[in-house]
């Protein structure tokens, strides 16, 4: 309720501080200890008066107070000034605001304003309408409503007697109220996703949204308008053909089905199920499945039939069908390629074209195969490798140049030589031999062969001959021969070779 009048002493001090002096409201409160709503009042009142300063002289305190406070007309209820509820309610959200000042406030603006109950009375049954709970209503194969039960369960491991926390994952249809429980390890994205799977499969079918709580296995981003999807999710959706529709933040109500299901679960299952061992997550989901059977087939309250009647009558029917293969679990990853043209996967290198170099690609990752999207276009496949360190690599992926350097082995390198000619054979198989390891001789060999598309596989033999003549073992030598046409002049065999390891040759010194 209002404070009592103040004295009239003081309303005679506030007009002319206001009226005279011109001194702002705030100002004037501080002065006189009054709050802004009580000022606004008095200074409403003075103005409907026609009141101004300096007042007559001959006006009494008693006189004064008539024309501030003259008495209420009798104005029906109908007839008073309404308050723009919604303005009020706004109103209240801000710090430190009260129904006592909005009601001050709202009486200086009319004579034949409410009281103070009354404003209060208005106003809280006004806002008891603002939020009516809305009864869904749940058409047959519309909605599944998924969640995790906030309660756990205990599995043993039978090795060490560790005990471990199992989650329970609860599906509920809307129109039958037809339930599925299953027990996983965790609730991250694989066993979110293997759940949903398992449930379409006993359901029998798919539904036209997938209802969810804002998990971040599920929800990426949580928003009130737009959340988003988490990819693998969105494409499980997609593969049975489903939209998923996460339930508002903080809004219980549009999942209201599973949250009832989630409490009717730890009602007849978990708790029935506490005081059992279980030592394993397979025994665990039997004695899971034996009870939910009989939820779902116990009569309902107020319905007169159970579950699975409303299910085999509404929702199977309504259902879609289940895609020919169930969801294989994928997931997504963003990768840039490496300078290799290789990404890395679980310490595994995959490789992309070449022109890719430096691009941000995304992989599709399965347990058997690795798909490579580049701007939403598939451009690689690979068979998921579980060895680490060590690459997997399409010839077609490589440069030109890489391809040609990949393709020569050493039984190709050998090949080659013998085909060409004994000389060159023998050759190839001392500069292969002289080297502590075989691969660094093999830029030498394949430089050889690639000599006879210069000069001819005939001149290449020849040269290697006066190489071998020379005691020579390297690319260069033999290069040279060619190049100076030595190859055709008679080796010297009657005399050592001024050419092995031990001369340095003219070119050291200069």
């Amino acid at each position: 309720m209002p404070g009592e009048r103040v004295s009239m002493r003081k309303i005679r001090e506030l007009l002319r501080l206001r009226l005279e002096q011109r001194l702002p409201q705030r100002t004037i409160g501080l002065s006189l200890r009054l709050g802004q709503g009580t000022i606004s009042d008095y200074l409403g009142r003075a103005h409907r008066a026609g009141l101004d300063w300096p007042l007559p002289d001959d006006m009494d305190d008693t006189q004064l107070e008539a024309l501030l406070f003259p008495p209420l007309p009798d104005v029906p209820l109908d007839q008073r000034p309404v308050p723009d509820w919604a303005a009020v309610h706004r109103d209240l959200r801000r710090p430190n605001m009260t129904l006592a000042l909005l009601w001050e406030e709202y009486r200086a603006g009319s004579a034949h304003a409410f009281g103070y109950s009354w404003f209060c009375d208005l106003y809280r049954a006004w806002a008891g309408r603002l939020k009516p709970t809305l009864r869904q209503v749940h058409t047959a194969g519309e909605k599944l409503f998924v969640d995790f039960a906030g309660q756990s369960m205990s599995v043993i491991d039978g090795a060490s007697g560790e005990k471990h926390q199992a989650e329970i994952f609860v599906a509920v249809l809307g129109a039958s109220s037809f339930v599925y429980v299953e027990a996983t390890w965790s609730q991250t994205l694989p066993d979110w996703i293997s759940a949903h799977v398992n449930a379409l499969a006993f359901f029998g079918g798919v539904p036209h949204q997938i209802v969810s709580d804002n998990l971040k296995a599920g929800v990426t981003r949580a928003c009130f308008f737009e959340p988003t999807i988490n990819r693998t999710y969105a494409e499980m959706a997609a593969h049975y053909r489903s939209a998923v529709i996460p339930a508002r933040p903080y809004k219980p109500r549009d999942k209201a089905k599973v949250e009832v299901g989630v409490q009717v679960v730890q009602r007849w299952v978990l708790a029935q199920l506490r005081n059992r061992q279980f030592f394993s997550l397979a025994d665990l989901n039997l004695a899971i499945r034996e009870l939910v059977e009989q939820i779902n087939d116990r009569p309902m309250r107020g319905w007169g039939t159970t579950r699975r009647a409303l299910y085999e009558q509404l929702d199977r029917p309504a259902l879609l069908a289940l895609p020919e293969v169930p969801y294989e679990y994928a997931d997504w990853r963003y990768c840039r390629v490496n300078l290799d043209y290789h990404i890395e996967i679980a310490r595994h290198f995959y490789s992309v074209p070449f022109r890719l170099v430096r691009q941000p690609v995304e992989a599709r990752i399965t347990t058997r195969t690795v798909e490579i999207f580049h701007r939403g276009s598939l451009v690689a496949t690979h068979l998921r490798s579980v060895r680490q360190h060590q690459p997997s690599t399409v010839s077609d992926h490589m440069p030109s140049t890489h391809r040609r350097y990949r393709d020569w082995t050493h039984e190709r390198i050998t090949r080659e030589a013998m085909a060409t000619g004994d000389d060159t054979a023998a050759l190839i198989e001392i500069v292969l031999r002289s080297r502590p390891h075989p691969e660094q001789g093999l830029r030498s060999c394949i430089g050889i062969l690639g000599l006879r598309g210069r000069y001819g596989p005939e001149r290449v033999d020849a040269a290697c001959a006066k190489a071998l003549a020379l005691g020579t073992r390297s690319y260069g030598s033999v290069a040279a021969i060619l190049k100076n046409a030595q190859e055709k002049k008679s080796a010297i065999t009657d005399q050592p070779s001024l050419m092995h390891e031990n001369i340095r040759g003219p070119g050291y010194y200069h």
